[in-house]
């Protein structure tokens, strides 16, 4: 089997095995929203969207939000530590391309920030990720407080494209058709 694709199945696989129950579809949608958005991406972007948020799917490796005061510094935490853990796999799979694993690191390592096009793009791809399949659930692990607080961090870094695509997806419920109402007027302003 190739690497990349060895690669590919051993995110899969340790994500599937998260506590947050949206992290496998979050992780193949977010894939599924970079491909729409650039159809040429190339491995370091699609295996950088897949395996973006491995981190929350290692109970012992998994940065805590309650270890920081500051949630951009918890976020970028996350993201460092999502980088190595992708690394790792990578090693492990074969990947002997430097440059290759070198990139996955970087965009792994800004895709809450961005900063460049490629790592813009793939915060394009996890934002509109998080509003098409995992708001319902956050919403229901949080208070309608703390979900607006999260879906005004994650609308307000989205590029001006990102934005009206999240502004045309559907909610299942009119509780978050409301909210989203609230987020987008308030971000935009």
């Amino acid at each position: 089997m190739d690497p990349i694709e060895r690669t590919r199945l051993r995110i899969a696989e340790v994500i599937a095995g998260s506590s947050v129950p949206e992290d496998p579809r979050h992780s193949s949608n977010t894939l599924e929203w970079l491909l729409r958005l650039d159809p040429d991406a190339d491995a370091p972007l699609q295996l950088a969207a897949l395996g973006h948020d491995i981190d929350r799917a290692v109970s012992t490796r998994k940065v805590q939000r309650a270890d920081f005061d500051d949630y951009d510094a918890f976020k970028a935490a996350h993201a460092r530590n999502g980088a190595e853990m992708l690394v790792e796999i990578l090693q492990e799979s074969g990947v002997r391309d430097e440059s290759l694993t070198r990139e996955v690191h970087r965009l792994v390592c800004r895709h809450e920030v961005g900063g460049d096009l490629r790592a813009d793009l793939l915060v394009d791809a996890d934002s509109i990720s998080y509003f098409d399949v995992n708001l319902p659930l956050y919403h229901l692990r949080n208070s309608r407080t703390e979900t607006l607080r999260r879906c005004l961090w994650g609308y307000q870094r989205l590029s001006p494209r990102a934005r009206s695509i999240v502004a045309q997806l559907r909610q299942p419920s009119d509780e978050l058709e409301a909210l989203m109402a609230e987020v987008i007027p308030r971000a935009d302003a």
